[in-house]
C-alpha cells in the first residue's frame, strides 16, 4: 500500500470512528491503527530495541487512553505514536526534532495538501483517469438525472421510491469529521522534515566532532581562552560560596525556624521554595553547559575549572535532597496532592539531569547529550503520569493518615470514585457542588456508546 492510500484509508477509518460520537475509545482504537500500520508497512525499518520498546509502550498509552480518557494518558499517547513514527521514518535523526516538526508540519500541512504532486503519484491524475471519470460516471450520471425528472412526472410512485425518504446524515459534522482526518493523517504520513534539520542533525551529537577546533574556539572574541578560563574560575567559585549560603538559609528557614502561619499561608510559602529551588536547578545546569560547550572539556588547564563545576553540582544535589526531605514532611503533615507528587517527579528529574550533567563533564560530552538523554526520561515521566491512577493513589494515602480528606478535595480527585463513594458514606460526607459535577461526569460515560466510552467508567461499582 503506498502512502497516499495510506492517508485515505486512515481518513475514512477516522471518519467511522468519530462520526457522531464523542472523543473517547475512538482514540485508542485510532492510536492502534496508526501502530499496526506502522508496524506491517514499515517492519524492515525496526532495526533497534528502540523500535519494540516504543511499539509497547505505544500500545500501552492506546490502553491507557482506553481505560482513563484523560489528558494525561491522550498526551501519552500522542507522543508515544509520534515518537514511534518519527524513530522508524528518520532513524539517524534525534528524537529531540520531533517537538519542533510537529509544530512545523501543524503549519505547513495546511498548505502542502494542495501541492498533489508530492504526495499524489502522477498515475492518478493522467488523461487515462480523466477519461473513465467522463466515461464511466459523468456521462451515466448525466442521462440518469434526466431520465429521473422525465419519469417522475409520468409516474407518483416512481418519483416516490426516490424521494419519499430523508438520509440521516449530519453533513456539517461529516465535512469537518472528513477534512479533520485527512488532515491528522496526511500529517503523520506524509509529514515534512526540512533540510536544515538534516544539515544540523550533526549538531545534537554526543560526541564532539574536530576536537582540535574545538579545543581553540573561545565564548567571546575580545577575551582568550586564559582570561575566559580564569573568569568562569572566579564565577564558579563565587557561586559557590552563595549557593552554599543559600542551602544554610535555605535549611534554616525549612526545618528550623518556628512557623506559626495558616496552612494555607505555609502552603504559599512551600510553593515559593520550590519555584526558587527549580529556578536555581535549571540555572545551575545553564551555567554547566555554557562554560562546558567546547573547549574546556578538552583544555588540560581547566582542572580547577572542572573541580568547581562538580562542587556546584554537588551543592545543587544537596539543594534537592533538602527540598525532597522538607516536601516529604509537608505531605505528612497536610496529605498528597498532585502538586506534591509534581515536586517529586521534577525533583526526580532534576537529580538525573545532575547526574547526567556531572557525566557530561566527566566523558566529555556535548550539550546535546544532557539534552538527548532528558528527552527519554521526560518521555517516562509522561508515561508513568498516564499509567498510573494517582487520583486513588492520593485519596487512599490522605484517608490512611486522615490527612487532606476535606470533601471537596477529594471530590476533585480524579478516578478515585469507589474509594470516595465509600469514605463519605461512611463518615456521612457530601463534595457538594464538585461531588455533583463528578457523578455527572460518571453518568456521561456509562451512558456512552461504545466509541465513547472511557472504560474505566463502566467497571465502578454502583452508587449505593
Amino acid at each position: 500500500m503506498k502512502k497516499h492510500h495510506i492517508i485515505l484509508v486512515c481518513s475514512f477509518i477516522f471518519l467511522l470512528l468519530f462520526y457522531r460520537e464523542d472523543p473517547g475509545l475512538n482514540w485508542s482504537i485510532f492510536g492502534l491503527v496508526l501502530i499496526g500500520f506502522i508496524c506491517y508497512f514499515f517492519q524492515d525499518k525496526f532495526t533497534e530495541r528502540t523500535h519494540l520498546i516504543l511499539v509497547i509502550t505505544s500500545v500501552l498509552s492506546c490502553l491507557a487512553f482506553g481505560w482513563y480518557g484523560d489528558a494525561a494518558s491522550f498526551f501519552a499517547m500522542a507522543i508515544s505514536i509520534l515518537f514511534l513514527q518519527f524513530k522508524t521514518q528518520d532513524n539517524k535523526l534525534k528524537i529531540v526534532q520531533v517537538f519542533p516538526l510537529i509544530f512545523l508540519n501543524g503549519i505547513t500541512s495546511l498548505g502542502r495538501i494542495w501541492i498533489f504532486k508530492q504526495w499524489l503519484p502522477e498515475k492518478q491524475i493522467h488523461n487515462n483517469f480523466a477519461k473513465k471519470l467522463v466515461a464511466f460516471v459523468l456521462i451515466p450520471a448525466i442521462f440518469l438525472g434526466l431520465f429521473f425528472v422525465v419519469y417522475s412526472f409520468g409516474s407518483a410512485h416512481f418519483s416516490s421510491l426516490f424521494t419519499d425518504y430523508q438520509l440521516d446524515i449530519d453533513v456539517p459534522q461529516f465535512l469537518l469529521l472528513s477534512i479533520a482526518g485527512f488532515y491528522i493523517s496526511f500529517s503523520f504520513w506524509n509529514y515534512w522534515v526540512p533540510e536544515v534539520c538534516y544539515e544540523k542533525n550533526e549538531l545534537l551529537d554526543n560526541e564532539f566532532k574536530n576536537i582540535a577546533e574545538v579545543k581553540s574556539q573561545n565564548t567571546f572574541s575580545f577575551l582568550d581562552l586564559d582570561f575566559e578560563r580564569k573568569s568562569g574560575v572566579i564565577t564558579l567559585g563565587l557561586l559557590n560560596l552563595m549557593l552554599l549560603v543559600f542551602i544554610v538559609t535555605y535549611n534554616y528557614e525549612q526545618f528550623f525556624e518556628v512557623v506559626t502561619a495558616q496552612a494555607s499561608k505555609l502552603s504559599a510559602d512551600t510553593h515559593e521554595r520550590v519555584n526558587s529551588v527549580i529556578l536555581s536547578i535549571l540555572m545551575a545546569v545553564g551555567v554547566i553547559m555554557f562554560y562546558f560547550k567546547g573547549g574546556f572539556n578538552f583544555d588540560k588547564k581547566a582542572t580547577l575549572l572542572k573541580t568547581l563545576s562538580k562542587i556546584w553540582i554537588f551543592l545543587n544535589g544537596v539543594l534537592i535532597v533538602s527540598t525532597f526531605v522538607k516536601n516529604a514532611e509537608y505531605v505528612s503533615f497536610f496529605g498528597l496532592t498532585y502538586k506534591r507528587l509534581g515536586v517529586y517527579a521534577f525533583l526526580i528529574l532534576a537529580i538525573i539531569g545532575l547526574v547526567y550533567t556531572f557525566l557530561k563533564i566527566a566523558k566529555q560530552k556535548t550539550n546535546a547529550y544532557l539534552v538527548n538523554q532528558m528527552v527519554w526520561y521526560f518521555y517516562g515521566t509522561v508515561l508513568l503520569c498516564s499509567y498510573v491512577n494517582w487520583g486513588n493513589l492520593i485519596t487512599n494515602y490522605n484517608i490512611s493518615v486522615n490527612k487532606g480528606v476535606t470533601p471537596q478535595f477529594l471530590s476533585s480527585l480524579n478516578f478515585n470514585d469507589d474509594t470516595r463513594r465509600e469514605y463519605f458514606q461512611k463518615n456521612n460526607l457530601d463534595g457538594g457542588k464538585t461531588e455533583i459535577q463528578r457523578e455527572e461526569l460518571i453518568d456521561f460515560y456509562q451512558n456512552a456508546t461504545f466509541l465513547s466510552k472511557a472504560f474505566y467508567y463502566d467497571f465502578l461499582t454502583e452508587k449505593k
